[in-house]
């Protein structure tokens, strides 16, 4: 994202390319309408997870899962939000080829769950 400096001259460095995380990439994920999390989270994740293991391994070990609407998420009915738009992820495909790339901005909606 290009950000415009105060001064014209200025030259920083980024400090959290992907080059940086040792073969993983950031992704943000938020549960929408769940403010026990009050914004999306950010997980250093290998690009060749598959997308299963993310819902089953990773998610279960957030802070997410102390919601007391954690154990009634029905995953079929979820709706997913790739960079704000709506997406089926493929469960058996990674992250990468699910399009969720270097600070990729990953959201779910859980119907009838309208959190706390």
């Amino acid at each position: 994202m290009p950000v415009q400096a105060i001064r014209p001259d200025y030259r920083g460095e980024d400090k959290d390319r992907v080059e940086l995380f040792h073969g993983n990439q950031l992704v943000y994920i938020g549960w929408d309408h769940h403010t026990m999390v009050c914004a999306p989270i950010a997980l250093p994740l290998p690009p060749g997870m598959p997308f299963a293991a993310l819902i089953e391994q990773v998610l279960p070990t957030t802070a997410y899962a102390q919601d007391p609407d954690w154990p009634l998420i029905d995953w079929s009915r979820v709706e997913w939000l790739r960079s704000g738009e709506p997406f089926k992820p493929d469960p058996a495909k990674s992250l990468a080829d699910n399009g969720l790339g270097h600070k990729a901005l990953l959201r779910w909606r859980t119907p009838g769950l309208v959190g706390i």
